[in-house]
């Protein structure tokens, strides 16, 4: 038995925030109907984003909305509470969160009791103080930031096909991307694979026009895959006439123009941003301990270190690796972990309310697969190493096997199904961003500018 009604509060709706409230739906279902424990889901979103999906998203191979997958009806027996926590007195056992009523109400943030903390802010991308990249860089961590970026490719094709300054063609179709990990990788393999695909229906634009460049400041990409697998996957995007830069920073996007470490200089009108994340700024407003990297310090069983009724997993947390031969090494900050620890989390918590033992989170790292557009790929999983169709396939499969509800396995099932039928879609829908522009035209208004599209580069 439980204490008496124990409130549980779940911060973040991402893979940990879900499938921890999932867990604890399943494991507390007789508590959660007697009311013995109740379950609050606070999230910014009210989906949780399949992040791993974002490349094919953008390429058009997957709808936007099959990419996500609504909380309130996985999580059924929650409380899901869209809004943001802006700190956490863990001693007082108190959040204070704001939502989207609080500007409306005029009232202030709300204060929010809770006995059992789990903290799964997740992460947002690391910059760094490049000039001209807060106001030009694209991010490529939400759904919406993977249809702006689609509508973006295509619009600048569009520009590129209908101006006749070379200068303004040139920087419409030179696209760089920094960061060498399955972001940057798997973005700009699929984006490019769509734009090749694209460029048969403009009469003047060929492939060999664009100019793709790959932006690394290590000496490999793809670490994750290993080494000969990354090195393939360097081979094969510069096969594709794609500029693979390792060893390189980018210095200034200031004026639309990429100046590179290495002295190259492109004029462009875009800059991908995957350059690694960091944890959510969250984690410095509360009073847990954080490691040096501003990670949550846990322990294997999921605890964060030191706090009682703290529990922490993903992105935000340091998790010891008990399966390293070295002493120290903390799991990998990826979904692979995530979803596991998640799983653990939720049946530890039920564990520590019914007064029983906590198990430990062990998980060796089985390997890792990414995809480099349609029907290319690699792969190293339990010391196999694939390429080509093969680790396409494999991709495929096992991302498949992993997005949540088998609606949305369905649903994606037969989104590839009808796209090896049919034609690609390409069509822009770049007016989604500023639905009213033209009503307000109409109206008498001055519609929206949009930075990306800015041919001065507004912001």
């Amino acid at each position: 038995m439980v204490k008496e009604r124990a409130r549980i509060l779940v911060v973040g709706g991402g893979y940990v925030g879900m499938y921890t409230a999932l867990r604890l739906q399943q494991k507390l279902k007789r508590e959660l109907r007697r009311g013995e424990v109740e379950i609050t889901v606070v999230t910014p979103d009210p989906y949780m984003t399949y992040q791993p999906f974002l490349p094919e998203a953008a390429a058009g191979a997957i709808s936007p909305r099959h990419v996500v997958v609504l909380l309130r009806r996985v999580l059924y027996r929650c409380h899901v509470v869209v809004g943001e926590v802006q700190s956490i007195d863990h001693a007082k056992r108190t959040a204070t969160l704001t939502t989207l009523a609080t500007e409306e109400e005029g009232a202030g943030p709300e204060q929010m009791t809770y006995d059992e903390l789990v903290l799964a802010p997740g992460s947002i991308s690391r910059t760094l103080p490049i000039p001209g990249l807060a106001d030009h860089g694209i991010g490529f961590k939400s759904v919406e930031e993977a249809i702006g970026l689609r509508n973006h490719v295509i619009e600048q094709m569009d520009i590129a096909s209908s101006t006749r300054d070379p200068a303004i063609r040139d920087a419409a179709l030179t696209f760089v991307f920094v960061g060498g990990g399955f972001a940057g990788v798997e973005a700009l393999g699929e984006l490019e694979d769509m734009a090749r695909y694209a460029a048969r229906y403009y009469h003047n634009i060929r492939p060999e026009d664009m100019k793709w460049i790959l932006v690394e400041a290590s000496d490999r990409i793809l670490p994750e895959v290993g080494e000969e697998m990354g090195r393939y996957t360097v081979t094969e995007l510069r096969r594709r006439n794609i500029d693979v830069r390792l060893r390189t920073r980018l210095e200034s996007c200031a004026d639309r123009v990429a100046v590179l470490s290495d002295g190259a200089r492109f004029p462009t009108r875009t800059v991908v941003w995957t350059a690694g994340v960091k944890p959510s700024p969250l984690l410095a407003a509360t009073d847990l301990p954080r490691t040096e990297r501003g990670r949550l310090k846990c322990t294997p069983q999921l605890t964060i270190d030191g706090a009682t009724h703290a529990w922490a997993a993903g992105d935000a947390a340091a998790v010891p690796d008990v399966t390293a031969a070295e002493p120290g090494t903390e799991t990998a900050p990826n979904a692979q972990h995530a979803v596991r620890q998640a799983k653990l989390l939720g049946d530890n918590i039920a564990h520590s309310l019914r007064g029983e033992p906590l198990e430990t989170y062990s998980h060796r790292y089985v390997g890792s697969v990414a995809s480099l557009g349609l029907h290319k790929g690699v792969a190293h999983v339990y010391g196999r190493k694939l390429k080509g169709y093969p680790a396409w396939f494999m991709h495929r499969v096992y991302h498949l096997s992993r997005v949540p509800t088998f609606n949305r396995k369905a649903r994606v099932l037969a989104e590839w199904t009808l796209s090896g039928l049919f034609k690609r879609e390409i069509v822009s829908l770049g007016s989604l961003e500023h639905p009213r522009a033209e009503f307000e035209l109409a109206a008498g208004g001055k519609p929206p500018i949009d930075p990306m599209n800015d041919p001065k580069g507004s912001s």
